[in-house]
């Protein structure tokens, strides 16, 4: 859950500091005091789309903070951003994003700068943002098999990963079918430019780590004089009358001497010896090496020509030697499949109404998933909206195409989510038709449709924290009752905060914050405050009859909260 949050220089507010619980938080307060501003700072947390114009008037740069504390190990957090090389530590983890007067933003993930694509990844497992503009997304049919998907959760999950790989060897195939069948022109161009560059590349004959081989002999001609000079300074120190080797070879002779003499100094001697036969051995290379230099201008001419035909090569054809001969690998089949042109794509469309039959198959698996889950679907929702008040409705997960309708198709118009296209379809009064959702819902039904599908989600979805955006526009009287124990029931699953107008939501509140603004010297700035029960009467009583609180709405209010209260505790 969210458990801190920090906001500074961000619109009106100038440093605000949040300690958020568990259970249903709801926000309330004048319209236009800030409460959408807190939750627009939350979406910015989680990846949402920034702008120079959320930081304060005045000061350089908006800066956001969240602390999140996650119980369950197994949540969907972890692998995530262990993918990403992000540590979470005794489940903490702290999302930061400092948006810039000139619109740039710095995102940190516990202390690691993200991107605002791995930000947004991540704040997706923690918080679900669901305002009006969501109800939207309900209009929209595309959104609708989403979120059967969803609800089918793993069982459809599996059978999409299965369809989704076959999809992609096909849509590979059909690629590779349709580069064959092109323009025979083009397929002449492209094989007299191929087999000119295999025909370049074979001509070099080229051999792994040659270039190498040749950098490091070019050194050493061009090192020619330095290493002869050094070679022969060498072997003269050593080698000669009154030498090296004269002089520890004396040395040596002495030590005999004196070995004969007294026994202690044949250990000196030993290592004196050794050493003696050991230069010896480093003179005898030292002049075998010396003797083998031979400087040879034309073998150096040679090696930067040959060095030169592999760099112009490189630029070709790949960066290394390997990556040219990888190509030249590649084009040679490219050179077969294309002069064997005919044979190649009757085997390619062999393959691809193989590919047709099993992707068929697939996809008739997972339409069958779907309806199965579209069942189970309607009967949820059906049982929801019976709780808001909508037990007339009928609502109907439609599929206005499926796998059956192209059961003998040779050709199926197969799609990245399978062959199922599907609307929700309801009717809200008995005896009307059903008809597309987007068709005869009003604002007050959208908002309980989406709560309802809220309702349902929320227990398969293993998001941290839900956020309510005014979703309950357009209801009154029992219908915004039902809405706000609807609320608190989602609350049990997640953490929620709720901005609304509804006192009906507010008295549902395990936690409420009442958003103000005030001016103080010249500026205004939002602020907020936890109420305590009789600041909450007073608040109450204000969103039921507006800015006259009387006794009679006073009591109204007590009476609303402690419905609440005995609501929550069956």
């Amino acid at each position: 859950m969210l458990q801190e949050l920090s906001i500074k220089n961000f619109a009106i507010i100038d440093e605000l500091f949040l300690s958020i619980e568990k259970g249903l938080t709801v926000l309330t307060g004048e319209t236009g005091a800030g409460k959408s501003i807190i939750i627009d700072a939350i979406n910015l947390l989680v990846g949402g789309r920034g702008s120079s114009e959320f930081v304060r008037h005045g000061e350089k740069k908006a800066e956001i903070e969240g602390l999140f504390i996650l119980d369950d190990h197994s949540h969907p957090c972890f692998e995530r951003a262990q993918g990403f090389g992000i540590d979470i530590e005794e489940g903490m983890i702290i999302l930061q994003r400092d948006i810039s007067i000139s619109g740039k933003s710095v995102c940190r993930i516990n202390g690691k700068l993200v991107t605002i694509a791995i930000l947004r990844e991540i704040g997706s497992t923690l918080i679900d943002i669901h305002g009006q503009h969501e109800h939207q997304e309900l209009m929209n049919e595309a959104f609708h098999l989403r979120l059967l998907d969803q609800y089918g959760s793993i069982e459809i999950d599996q059978a999409l990963k299965s369809y989704g790989i076959l999809f992609k060897k096909y849509e590979q195939t059909i690629s590779r079918l349709k580069g064959l069948s092109e323009n025979e022109q083009q397929m002449a161009h492209r094989l007299d430019l191929i087999q000119f560059q295999l025909q370049e590349i074979q001509n070099a004959n080229l051999q792994l780590n040659e270039d190498e081989q040749l950098m490091e002999e070019k050194r050493k001609l061009m090192n020619f004089e330095k290493l002869f000079e050094s070679l022969k300074t060498s072997y003269g120190a050593l080698q000669g009358e009154q030498k090296g080797l004269d002089w520890i070879g004396l040395v040596m002779s002495q030590l005999e001497t004196a070995a004969e003499l007294e026994k202690d100094f044949e250990p000196l001697l030993e290592s004196v010896s050794n050493c003696f036969y050991i230069l010896e051995d480093a003179c005898r290379t030292i002049r075998n090496e010396y003797d083998s230099l031979e400087f040879n201008p034309e073998r150096l001419n040679e090696i930067e020509s040959r060095l030169n035909e592999i760099n112009q090569l490189k630029r070709k054809y790949g960066g290394t030697i390997e990556g040219i001969l990888e190509y030249s690998s590649k084009i040679e089949e490219e050179i077969e499949t294309i002069i064997n042109r005919e044979s190649h794509i009757e085997q390619l469309q062999s393959k691809v109404q193989q590919l047709q039959k099993d992707l068929y198959l697939e996809a008739k698996q997972l339409s069958d998933l779907r309806k199965k889950w579209a069942d189970k679907l309607t009967k949820a929702i059906h049982n929801e909206l019976k709780q808001l008040y909508m037990d007339k409705t009928v609502f109907e997960a439609k599929f206005i195409k499926s796998s059956e309708m192209y059961k003998n198709d040779t050709i199926q118009p197969f799609r990245k989510d399978g062959l199922d296209v599907m609307e929700y379809y309801i009717s809200t009064n008995p005896g009307e038709p059903l008809k597309p959702l987007n068709k005869v819902a009003s604002g007050g039904e959208l908002s309980r449709m989406m709560l309802a599908l809220k309702t349902i989600f929320s227990k398969h979805q293993g998001i941290t924290s839900i956020i309510f955006d005014e979703v309950d526009t357009g209801v009154s009287g029992r219908v915004a009752q039902a809405i706000g124990e609807k609320i608190y029931l989602v609350a049990e699953n997640s953490q929620v905060l709720c901005i609304s107008h509804l006192p009906q939501v507010a008295a549902m509140a395990d936690t409420h914050l009442f958003i103000m603004k005030e001016t103080i010297e010249g500026r205004t700035r939002t602020t907020v405050k936890t109420l305590e029960y009789e600041e909450k009467v007073t608040e109450v009583g204000r969103m039921i009859s507006g800015v006259e609180i009387t006794d009679k709405t006073k009591e109204h209010a007590e009476e609303l909260l402690q419905l609440a209260y005995t609501k929550k505790e069956i």
